[in-house]
């Protein structure tokens, strides 16, 4: 038929098909776009929203294991006693320190704890198994508690804490934060501490007080202090509500219901007392509620810089102007990021040798990854902002959308399969009541992130490293250290209102490692600020001692190293806080090394 068609015809009828064609097209389209979006809740699973990034896990994963050893090690800590009473101060802690207190090469361990309700009366207080505990390592993989002989089983609130040489006297010293006051345990050198608070400048102030850090930020040659200072609480009517989505829950444990305390400055006066210069120095970031904070130079001009995360309010970045004062840069380096932040990871993940910024965040917001461009504009003979500018690619590098359904608290970058690759661990746990049972928190799973590489960035490996991450707790503090001196990383997990838990790695792998010790001389003691940089084949790593604050926690002070399969590091420099630098080379894989500043001997 068409055939008998003159040719103008058959060309009007196709244009005429080709036309009503376009415009069904273009009903679907209209049709699907006016069509309106799923309303994303926390936790419920909505088709094409929260798996747009999700990604395979490649077949070379790392075949690494993480075991329970807590009875094993016989650590038998529980966090809280009692029920919980619908309070803020009740459920953000508490976290856990790792930190060699008798100097025996064996890492020890202290973890925070809350007594129980705020409701205590004093005897039930004072009556609580719920105390402060210090873990004296054995050597033999197991553990003694020695809280209460040593004078540091603190019946309270407590909730962060951090080890440093504050007088340098070779001690590592003990600082805790508390719903309360701050507290520094001085350490006697025979196992005993003193509590030193009220001399020292630290204690009768009461507040909030949740992660601390220690750094030398004038470079004196004494750890300063940071403690961060999250909300003016006051118990409001039990009974009224607010919104956290869609979500009604106590105003009681919502933070926006309270306005933010700010932060404490204590700089060493190196006689054994501080002095609370936060106003002075320009960090007291008045506006945030601070919940960690970590000292680290970012811009590579030898002066520590401070991060600090602030949970519903923007996260703040203070540039050290090496005159005792420090610059807001946040906003100029993008980093002023308004989430409900929690911990904080600092490393170099990319292997560019700047120093990149991980944060877990509330539910619904995902975790961020602040990739630093220090490097990047360096190769350009560019000179960015105040020197320092970040972008954040989580979701690019497989680090955002699947942290949406988790509270994010305890995190570190750390090489636990000792490939040469930063790979990082988030201890997740919800704020939120379970419906059935009011006094208990939701429970939430971990997780563990491989590191593929700069180009293929990390992949979660939590279903395939152990039956630990199957199980759902309600996790804050996490501390990472070698407690077994076996050459890879262990984790140290605060649950609330649950037992603690030692996760321990089993790698069992043919990758090789090297652990760096440091012993400041000019310097702080206990080296924090140090800078490694480690050259093996054609890697480069870079370790900043002390800068990873996680969540209310502390890190071994240990540097660790993975190698991959070399079996020699070409060249170990160190840059002292001081300005000393010193370089190693040739050494020797599967080791732990001991630098004292100035001397050209290992140890």
């Amino acid at each position: 038929m068409l055939g008998r068609l003159t040719r103008r015809k058959r060309l009007l009828l196709i244009t005429v098909a080709i036309g009503l064609l376009f415009m069904a097209l273009m009903a679907v389209v209209i049709r699907r776009a006016l069509k309106p979006l799923p309303v994303y809740l926390p936790g419920e699973a909505i088709e094409g929203l929260t798996t747009d990034l999700a990604r395979s896990l490649p077949p070379d994963y790392p075949r690494v294991t993480f075991v329970d050893a807590t009875e094993e090690a016989g650590i038998a800590f529980h966090h809280f006693y009692g029920r919980r009473t619908t309070q803020l101060p009740e459920d953000m802690g508490s976290g856990a320190a790792w930190g060699d207190y008798d100097q025996d090469g064996w890492i020890d361990l202290f973890v925070a704890n809350q007594a129980g309700p705020l409701t205590m009366t004093a005897a039930e207080l004072e009556a609580s198994p719920a105390h402060c505990a210090l873990y004296h390592n054995n050597g033999d993989g197991t553990f003694e508690e020695v809280s209460a002989q040593a004078g540091v089983d603190f019946r309270g609130w407590a909730l962060g804490a951090a080890w440093g040489d504050a007088d340098n006297d070779g001690w590592p010293d003990l600082v805790v934060t508390s719903y309360g006051e701050i507290l520094l345990y001085h350490n006697n050198g025979d196992g005993t501490f003193t509590d030193l608070s009220d001399q020292s400048g630290l204690g009768g102030r009461q507040g909030f007080w949740t992660g601390v850090s220690w750094g030398d930020f004038n470079r004196d040659g004494f750890l300063d202090l940071y403690v961060n200072g999250y909300v003016h609480y006051a118990y409001l009517d039990p009974g009224a509500l607010s919104k956290q989505y869609a979500v009604e829950i106590p105003t009681n444990l919502n933070p926006s219901s309270f306005a933010p305390s700010g932060n404490l400055l204590y700089r060493n006066n190196g006689d054994g007392t501080f002095t609370e210069m936060a106003a002075q120095a320009g960090v007291e970031n008045r506006q945030g509620r601070s919940l960690s904070s970590s000292w680290c130079d970012f811009d590579d001009d030898g002066w520590l810089d401070l991060y600090v995360a602030n949970d519903v309010s923007d996260n703040v970045f203070y540039r050290n102007l090496g005159d005792g004062t420090f610059e807001d840069i946040s906003h100029a380096s993008w980093v002023a990021d308004y989430r409900g932040a929690m911990g904080i990871a600092v490393g170099d993940w990319d292997g560019d040798q700047d120093l990149d910024i991980f944060i877990t965040h509330w539910i619904a917001q995902e975790n961020a990854l602040y990739t630093n461009l220090l490097s990047q504009f360096a190769a350009m003979d560019l000179a960015s902002p105040q020197g320092i500018r970040f972008m954040d690619e989580a979701d690019r590098y497989g680090l955002g959308q699947i942290a949406l359904d988790y509270i994010g608290w305890g995190t570190s970058f750390f090489d636990y399969d000792n490939d040469g690759r930063l790979d990082l661990f988030v201890a997740n746990g919800s704020t939120f009541q379970q419906r059935d049972e009011p006094w208990r928190l939701v429970p939430m799973s971990n997780q563990l992130f491989w590191n593929r590489g700069a180009d293929h960035g990390f992949y979660d490996v939590s279903s395939v490293s152990g039956a630990l991450f199957r199980h759902k707790r309600v996790s804050r503090g996490a501390a990472f250290a070698d407690y077994d001196n076996d050459g890879d990383l262990d984790i140290f997990i605060v649950n609330n209102g649950g037992p603690g838990l030692l996760m321990r790695n089993d790698a069992h792998q043919e990758h090789q490692w090297l652990q760096v010790a440091l012993e400041g001389v000019v310097s702080n003691r206990s080296a924090i600020g140090a800078k490694l940089r480690l050259v093996v084949g054609s890697r480069v790593h870079i370790r900043p001692v002390g800068a990873q604050s996680s969540y209310c926690s502390q890190n071994s002070l240990i540097e660790h190293f993975g190698l991959g399969l070399q079996s020699v590091a070409d060249t170990l420099e160190i840059t002292w806080p001081s300005g000393e630098r010193q370089v190693f080379y040739n050494l020797a894989a599967n080791q732990r090394v001991r630098v004292v500043e100035g001397d050209p001997v290992l140890r």
